[in-house]
C-alpha cells in the first residue's frame, strides 16, 4: 500500500509499505477514505516530539471502510463505514471504565500518562496512523463507530479529533451562562472551541491569534470577537482593558507546543529537543483570566521545562483543567448538534490533497500558505 512516511524533521514522503495485518483477534483493517493533517501533526513534522521514528506513518484523524476483521470482532463487518477516534484504548481498564479513554492503562507501554494515539510517535504507543491507504485498528469493538445516517464523511472525519477536542476544551472550561471566554489559537481546534463555547452559554467569545485569515474565519465561522496579538505591545494588557480590567472568566489554550516562544525556548525545543515547545500561550491564558477563573488546556504539549507561571495561577486561585480528549465520549452530543444545524464541522476545510502530494500538503499547512486552515488527505478516491 501507499503511505506517508516520516524521514526526519520537515521531511515526509509517500512510499510503498507492507499492508497492515490482523495481529490480534479483535483487530480490524480499515481502508482509509479520508484522513487529515492536524495541527498537532506539525509537532511531529517539526521534530519537537520525542520518540518520532523514521519510517512511521502519521495521521490520527481518519475514516474509512472496514476491509477485514479479526475473529473476535462482533460489532463491525467488512463494508461498514466507520469513524475512528484518535485514541487507542482497551475499553475495560480502570481509566476506560471512567470514560478517560485518552488515559487508557493497557495500550501504551512507553508512557504513564497518555494512552495510545494513532500515528503519534512511540511515546504514544507507536501505532501507525491513517495517512495511508490502509490502517490497522486495534480494539475494533471499542473505538470505531459506524458513521450514522445523516452525517457526511467530511463531518465524520472532523469528529475524530478536531471538533471533539474543541468541544472538550470548552467543556473543560466549566462555562456558565454569560461567561466571557478567551480562546488562544484560531486553528481548527480553537475555532471549534470558540463555536462550542456559545453552545455552553457563553455571553462573549474572544479569539486571539496573529494570522488575519484565521481570525477572519473565527469571525465568520465562530461568530467571535478577535484580537491580533501582533498588533498589541502586550496582548494581556489589551485583554484586561477589554474585560473591564477583570480578565476573562475562562481561557482556553488551543495552541500548545507550537506557540511562538523566545530564542532560548526555540533552541531548547526545536533544535536541541530538550523541551516540547513553548509555554507562551499558556502563560498568556494565566495572565488574561480573572482571579478565580478557569483555564482549559487541550493543546498538545511535550515536556516543558521553561517557566510556566504556576505561582501566578496559585495566587490568582485559578482552576486548571486539561487532558487529551476522550473522543468517543463527545460523539452523542456532537451528532445531535450537527443534525440540529448548530454545527457544520466541514465548513473549516480549505484544502483537499491526494495522498501522493502529502509532502506539499504538510508544507502548505506548516508554512501557513494559501490561507490553509484544515487540509484533508484523500488516499482512496474510489
Amino acid at each position: 500500500m501507499k503511505a506517508m512516511v516520516y524521514r526526519g524533521p520537515y521531511k515526509v514522503r509517500v512510499e510503498e509499505k507492507d499492508m497492515p495485518a490482523i495481529e490480534h483477534p479483535n483487530d480490524a483493517i480499515v481502508k482509509v477514505q479520508r484522513a487529515a493533517i492536524c495541527g498537532s501533526d506539525l509537532h511531529l513534522y517539526h521534530g519537537m516530539m520525542p520518540g518520532t521514528r523514521v519510517g512511521m506513518t502519521f495521521g490520527h484523524e481518519f475514516i474509512g471502510v472496514v476491509e477485514q476483521v479479526g475473529p473476535s470482532v462482533q460489532n463491525l463487518k467488512p463494508g461498514d463505514r466507520v469513524m475512528v477516534p484518535f485514541n487507542v484504548y482497551c475499553g475495560s481498564c480502570y481509566f476506560c471504565a471512567r470514560g478517560l479513554y485518552s488515559n487508557c492503562h493497557n495500550v501504551n507501554p512507553n508512557a504513564t500518562a497518555v494512552g495510545g494515539i494513532y500515528g503519534y510517535s512511540h511515546t504514544c504507543g507507536g501505532y501507525d496512523g491513517g495517512q495511508a491507504e490502509f490502517v490497522r485498528v486495534p480494539f475494533a469493538d471499542v473505538g470505531p463507530s459506524i458513521i450514522p445516517d445523516g452525517i457526511d464523511d467530511d463531518d465524520a472525519l472532523l469528529m475524530t479529533d478536531a471538533l471533539a477536542t474543541g468541544y472538550f476544551g470548552a467543556q473543560l472550561g466549566d462555562i456558565v451562562e454569560g461567561d466571557t471566554v478567551a480562546v488562544f489559537g484560531a486553528g481548527p481546534v480553537g475555532l471549534f472551541a470558540a463555536k462550542s463555547a456559545w453552545l455552553m452559554g457563553a455571553g462573549r467569545v474572544i479569539v486571539i491569534d496573529h494570522l488575519e485569515y484565521r481570525l477572519e474565519k473565527a469571525r465568520s465561522f465562530a461568530h467571535a470577537e478577535t484580537v491580533n496579538f501582533a498588533e498589541h505591545d502586550d496582548v494581556v494588557v489589551h485583554m484586561k482593558k477589554t474585560t473591564d480590567y477583570l480578565g476573562a472568566d475562562v481561557a482556553i489554550d488551543a495552541v500548545g507546543a507550537e506557540a511562538d516562544g523566545n530564542f532560548l525556548q526555540h533552541v531548547t525545543g526545536a533544535k536541541l529537543k530538550l523541551q516540547g515547545g513553548s509555554p507562551v500561550a499558556l502563560n498568556w491564558a494565566i495572565d488574561s483570566v480573572r482571579k478565580g477563573g478557569t483555564i482549559s488546556v487541550m493543546g498538545a504539549y511535550g515536556p516543558i521545562f521553561s517557566a510556566v507561571k504556576f505561582g501566578d495561577a496559585v495566587n490568582k486561585g485559578l482552576t486548571l483543567r486539561m487532558n487529551q480528549c476522550p473522543v468517543k465520549r463527545q460523539w452523542p452530543r456532537l451528532f445531535e448538534h450537527i443534525r440540529n444545524g448548530y454545527l457544520k464541522p466541514s465548513d473549516i476545510i480549505t484544502h483537499r490533497i491526494p495522498l501522493e502530494h502529502i509532502a506539499e500538503g504538510y508544507h502548505i499547512f506548516s508554512a501557513k500558505l494559501d490561507n490553509c486552515i484544515k487540509p484533508v488527505i484523500v488516499p482512496n478516491a474510489g
